[in-house]
């Protein structure tokens, strides 16, 4: 039974990452029957290919699927809600538009979608194709965007619950799980509305917001409703003692002096503690004692030993995909020739070997969520490739991935000579 219950998890564990121009999306004969019919649940038309707005909210409400269809919602530009062509001409720079609203973080968590292009003697369709999320509720710009039949706005607090409660149906992330034998009390809920909610949620809900904290938390996957207790996320961003409940969460910085572990060491630092507070203390900490500046001769401008934004992307990529569920820490070594980050946690789900870093997958989902919403991450799913650019900006060696080890996951960034 219990090998049964593994597999069905497994099965339904959240897979975000996105196979564009996909066979099996919609087929042109499919769209064609689609389109004399009305809006609805999973159908939205409209002929702007500019109200940027528009596309996004509708992403978001078919991610949402508040009237629980479990199908795939579709966005359709270049016909009328009488479904006759309007004879637009859809070119690259909107198709690369609507691909954006997958990677760019102004949907989170980010949508699994497709897109794709027909071409009609009347004119060019572009369709946005939009997978019910697994881990609602989904928000745009901070909403939650629903849509039920012709309807469509943002979610109200009854609304909301649906969603949340509806998550609890799916086998779900780690991150998401909640913490048997916790409770509201070992969150710092002063961190969580102070210093994060202000990022996830726009303006206007959170002025209009009069819901309690259990509601609040539960409603961006921190605390289970059902189970009443924080999930692992919760306890992770904002427990007042993470480790009492996951020992692994931590990162342990070592300097060593010399080019191996044997080497005697200069400094040692442990960053542990909520997530939230320690995003920002490792982030200023990267800045402050790693990113270095070098002038090779006198005159030359400065590079740097270790570019800044390499070191964070790599470092909040290894804080995000950490199985939380080992007792050991993210390793953060700097030795005299390379900085070395190993997190418990092999490559996951889509992701291998074979296929890095083109493709991605989140063990972490609701953590990729807060990096982004705190400005740690610029973008879903690219920072592996910001970090090796960044790093061939500054004229240092590519860094080398360390892959086939199937409980971990590292990289070696080679200093600037």
């Amino acid at each position: 039974m219990w090998i049964k219950l593994i597999s069905t998890f497994k099965m339904r564990i959240i897979n975000f990452e996105i196979f564009i121009y996909s066979r099996d999306m919609i087929t042109k004969d499919q769209l064609e029957a689609l389109l004399p019919e009305m809006e609805n649940d999973r159908v939205e038309k409209t002929i702007s290919t500019t109200d940027t707005n528009k596309f996004g909210e509708a992403i978001c409400a078919f991610a949402n699927d508040l009237g629980a269809t479990s199908k795939p919602g579709y966005l359709i530009i270049g016909a009328r809600d009488d479904g006759k062509i309007e004879g637009l001409k859809i070119d690259e720079s909107l198709m690369q538009l609507l691909l954006g609203y997958r990677t760019d973080g102004r949907i989170v968590p980010p949508p699994a979608m497709m897109v794709n292009k027909f071409s009609f003697p009347e004119g060019d369709i572009a369709v946005v194709e939009v997978q019910p999320s697994p881990v609602p509720p989904v928000r745009w710009k901070g909403k939650v965007c629903i849509r039920i039949g012709q309807r469509k706005g943002t979610a109200n607090e009854a609304e909301e619950r649906i969603l949340s409660e509806k998550r609890s149906t799916f086998a779900r992330s780690f991150d998401t799980q909640p913490v048997f034998g916790a409770d509201l009390r070992e969150i710092g809920i002063d961190i969580f509305k102070l210093s994060y909610l202000p990022t996830a949620i726009d303006a206007e809900t959170l002025a209009a917001n009069g819901r309690q904290i259990k509601e609040q938390l539960s409603s961006l996957k921190f605390y289970d409703l059902k189970a009443d207790m924080p999930t692992n996320a919760g306890i992770l961003l904002f427990g007042k003692n993470p480790r009492f409940y996951l020992p692994g969460a931590y990162i342990q910085y070592v300097k060593f002096k010399g080019t191996d572990e044997t080497s005697d060491f200069e400094y040692e630092e442990r960053f542990e503690g909520d997530l939230t507070t320690q995003l920002r203390v490792i982030n200023d900490f990267i800045k402050s004692q790693i990113a270095k500046r070098v002038q090779h001769k006198l005159g030359e401008e400065y590079e740097f030993a270790y570019p800044n934004s390499a070191v964070q992307e790599l470092l909040f990529n290894a804080i995000i995909h950490k199985d939380y569920q080992s007792n050991a820490p993210i390793k953060f070594y700097e030795f005299e020739d390379r900085i070395e980050i190993i997190n418990p946690g092999g490559l996951y789900g889509n992701a291998r070997p074979e296929n890095f870093p083109n493709t991605n997958d989140y063990r972490n989902p609701t953590l990729a969520e807060v990096a982004k919403n705190l400005g740690y991450i610029n973008a879903f799913n690219v920072g592996v490739k910001r970090a090796k650019a960044a790093l061939d900006k500054n004229g240092s060696p590519p860094p080398k991935f360390l892959i086939d080890e199937p409980t971990s996951f590292g990289v070696i960034i080679y200093k600037k000579k």
